[in-house]
């Protein structure tokens, strides 16, 4: 089958590595590797993956793990070099507070498997031990459609665009996304939207009918209105031209 490398970034990402590296064990079937790329973190997560690395040593029912260091603390930044690293020919980019449902790779290879296909991603839905973000994650759902409809409308209706985003485990084949430059290093926010609006000259962007789940943190930090207000308002100003790294400070990082 087609070999699948799986790519994490990570920055202070301790309390939700534990259940990432548990639900990852529970993919079947596996990725062939499992490549994190740490940003600095300054907390216990460096520990946890080395442990974790220690953990996999031996066992030939799971994936080998790789911990990349990375100098720079940008998510784009550290998902290209993951990728430089990477040896498989199909990429999925998952942020580790977003857990996959068991036959995620199964849908990947399916959906990789339509040549009019270029990249996808999942239904995204928010949630925390407590509640589900019913109306957020539906919003964030119909947004991968009415985005590139206002701000691209040509990509939309003639090449079948669509703007997924980080929590919606963006994945695509790895020669067409070094050919379409892969993410900007130098993009602080919205590199996900970026890059596929370049390789869907390759093909359609697609959404699959599967969820998967991501945490409600920003919400919990930020409240329902606040946080769903610098949604929107983050995405128009991208749509128009607006610098990345002035959108940046409107989008502080919560962890």
């Amino acid at each position: 089958m087609t070999s699948i490398s799986i790519i994490i970034p990570t920055v202070n990402e301790e309390r939700t590595l534990a259940r990432m590296f548990r639900q990852l064990r529970q993919l079947y079937p596996a990725p062939d590797e499992l490549i994190v790329v740490d940003g600095g973190s300054t907390d216990q997560t460096l520990s946890i993956i080395q442990q974790q690395i220690q953990l996999q040593k031996g066992l030939t029912d799971h994936p080998p793990i790789r911990l990349i260091q990375s100098p720079v603390a940008r998510r784009s930044y550290q998902m290209n070099l993951g990728v430089q690293a990477a040896t498989g020919e199909y990429l999925c980019f998952l942020h580790a507070d977003t857990a996959l449902p068991d036959d995620a790779l199964l849908v990947i290879r399916d959906t990789l498997a339509q040549s009019t296909v270029a990249a996808g991603g999942f239904i995204s839905l928010m949630r925390g031990p407590l509640k589900t973000r019913w109306v957020t994650s539906f919003h964030n759902f119909i947004k991968t459609y009415y985005a590139p409809l206002f701000f691209r409308p040509y990509l939309f209706f003639f090449k079948g665009a669509r703007l997924l985003f980080g929590d919606q485990v963006i994945f695509c084949r790895r020669q067409q996304f070094l050919d379409c430059g892969g993410y900007s290093d130098d993009l602080p926010i919205m590199e996900e939207a970026d890059m596929l609006l370049r390789i869907v000259r390759f093909g359609r962007i697609r959404q699959v009918n599967r969820v998967v789940e991501s945490s409600d943190r920003r919400l919990v930090k930020w409240g329902f209105w606040r946080a769903n207000a610098l949604f929107l308002y983050v995405g128009v100003l991208w749509g128009v031209g607006y610098s990345a790294e002035k959108l940046k400070q409107l989008y502080e990082d919560i962890r």
